[in-house]
């Protein structure tokens, strides 16, 4: 068994004290490699936790003689002798990063994703883990782990231990329901005026559909450990049988827009249990942390779990379909920013969120796996459902991605999800997979012809800003200065402006907040004086006819609906037209 120790002497410096010990071998005959992870499953890049790391030190654990090492790489450390000896390492990791995915100390609260902080032993991953929290009486801990003495957690191998994220404090808050015959918990930290008796019935709510949807459950209990926070804030990120969510401000939970926040990103991670957790890609069986795991299929871990993370919540009638269209229409704004969906394709976003997936990169490059991968998700089942009369739908393909693979252990390839689809919807569905997974063709006229099948629609609205709708171009107000932060390709403005150019007047007007007003006179073209790379410059913008740019799409009920329409709503949705 590998030994692991966290304490701290003095929450105010944000660091903890970090101890391993292990048995090593009297025959080994290769050094001891000590590897901390170089990312955490959930976010698909590399974030080097060693930047976290201060003062290593190894030592005989008998002896307390201080064995020398050397560093192999920035997160790996080699320990030449150690056979036949006890090894502690030791080490500080600076927890202060409050977000889902990472660590925080201070007097109130030790907060710790073990992914970030603790290092395993090359080759002996599958080797049983202890972790041991020094931490004051009074305190309690939030942990999917069991625990197995005072403050003490027990692991079946370094993946489980890494998949375990904990909260330990004195005013942890904790609740619990019961769905499917199973515990689920509900654990907060934070000052927030929780509204208990319908928070534990929404969640029972979607858990239930979710745990009728695939048939069972990957694990025996699941917990929800939230940080509720004092300032705006919102990530979620899932784990084995937990999932760690920080929003905020903690004293609005209850209000519609961040109780509905709260309600998106719980049923999400949920779903993630079975799809990513369980549901595994091939590429990632098992996981190596010490690099990137690339794989094709993010569409499918993190773009279906988009899809049913909000749609569940109107199935279990946790939301009304008003409000799920809401969400949905976020979607669509956000997917339809710009135009990265015509130069990049799914299966290529899987691969790049190792690249830079998750900042904003270069305009126009690159699309969202979570949000085109909801959409194509949305356009699947509806598409499934109209081809087999609503006996069969997406949900079908989760639950045999889960017999075949979640339940087995294997990993799925694509091949594997391709050949499902295939089966699930009874007909060969290559033109789907090569327009909008391995293609880049425009979604709206085909999602507009599969809502339609359920009574709904897709609505085209024209960009109400004239700068963007008109000509092309997006612009910010800082610090007094007006600037131009995207243009539309193949629009007026592409053709006259840059990115980062300040607009200081139109037609020898002045630009102060009014820019809109100026470019809205009906003029055939207008005069644009700027200011580039502090040269000033004027050139002329002229709209084409009939040729607008940032259209806003929406999904909303048809005004009339024939009965087979409002029969395939009910049967999607599970409410009454």
């Amino acid at each position: 068994m590998i030994h692991y120790r966290v304490s701290f002497e003095n929450p105010l410096t944000f660091y903890l004290q970090i101890e391993l010990t292990l048995d090593v071998a009297a025959d080994a005959q290769a050094p001891l490699e000590m590897q901390l992870p170089a990312w955490r499953p959930g976010r698909y890049e590399l974030q080097n936790f060693a930047q976290k790391i201060q003062k290593v030190v190894v030592e005989d654990a008998a002896t307390n003689q201080v064995l020398p090492y050397r560093k192999l790489t920035k997160d790996r450390w080699e320990v030449p002798n150690a056979a036949g000896r006890s090894v502690r390492v030791r080490y500080n990791f600076y927890a202060h990063q409050m977000d889902a995915g990472g660590s925080w100390l201070d007097e109130s609260q030790l907060y710790l994703n073990p992914v970030q902080a603790l290092m395993y032993a090359e080759g002996r991953q599958e080797e049983a883990c202890e972790l041991t929290l020094d931490i004051p009486d009074d305190w309690q801990i939030a942990c999917g782990l069991p625990q197995t003495g005072p403050n003490v957690l027990m692991a079946q191998n370094f993946d489980q231990l890494a998949d375990a994220p904990l909260i330990a404090s004195p005013t942890l808050v904790h609740h619990e329901y019961e769905a499917g015959g199973l515990p689920f918990h509900v654990w907060v930290q934070g000052e927030a005026p929780v509204n208990w008796p319908q928070l534990l019935a929404d969640f029972k709510a979607f858990s239930e559909v979710q745990l009728a949807m695939f048939g069972g459950f990957p694990v025996a209990d699941y917990h929800f450990l939230n940080q509720f926070l004092p300032y705006k804030h919102y990530h979620g990120v899932e784990h084995h049988n937990s999932t760690v969510i920080t929003l905020g401000p903690a004293e609005l939970i209850m209000s519609e827009g961040l109780y509905k926040e709260l309600l998106g990103v719980s049923c999400h991670e949920l779903f993630h249990t079975w799809n990513i957790k369980s549901i595994r890609p091939a590429e990632m069986q098992p996981y190596d942390y010490s690099r990137e795991n690339y794989f094709r299929t993010c569409f499918i871990a993190e773009g279906i779990t988009t899809y049913y993370g909000e749609y569940l919540l109107a199935r279990s009638h946790v939301r009304t379909p008003a409000q799920y269209f809401e969400e949905l229409n976020t979607v669509l704004r956000k997917h339809y920013d710009d135009a990265g969906g015509d130069n990049l394709s799914l299966a290529d976003a899987s691969m790049d969120l190792w690249l830079d997936g998750y900042k904003n990169g270069v305009p126009d490059r690159k699309v969202s796996v979570y949000h085109k991968g909801a959409l194509v998700a949305l356009i699947l089942d509806l598409t499934i459902r109209q081809l087999s009369s609503h006996a069969r739908s997406l949900d079908d393909v989760m639950r045999r991605l889960y017999e075949e693979f979640g339940k087995t252990g294997i990993g799925y390839t694509e091949a594997d999800y391709v050949r499902i689809v295939n089966e699930v919807a009874g007909r060969d569905m290559h033109a789907y997979f090569d327009k909008f997974i391995y293609g880049t063709a425009p979604l709206q006229d085909t999602l507009d012809r599969v809502l339609r099948t359920v009574g709904c629609q897709l609505l085209v609205g024209e960009n109400a800003s004239a700068s963007e709708g008109h000509f092309g171009f997006r612009t910010v107000v800082k610090n007094e200065r007006t600037e131009v932060t995207a243009i539309w390709p193949n629009s007026p403005a592409a053709a006259a402006l840059t990115v980062d150019d300040e607009i200081v007047a139109v037609n020898g007007r002045r630009v102060d907040m009014n820019l809109q007003s100026l470019l809205s006179t009906g003029d055939p073209s207008y005069e644009v004086s700027v200011f580039r790379q502090n040269r000033l410059l004027t050139v002329t913008l002229a709209a084409t006819p009939g040729l607008r740019f940032g259209q806003r799409y929406a999904v909303d009920t048809l005004e009339i609906a024939d009965a087979a329409q409002q029969r395939g709503f009910q049967q999607w949705l599970g409410w009454e037209f």
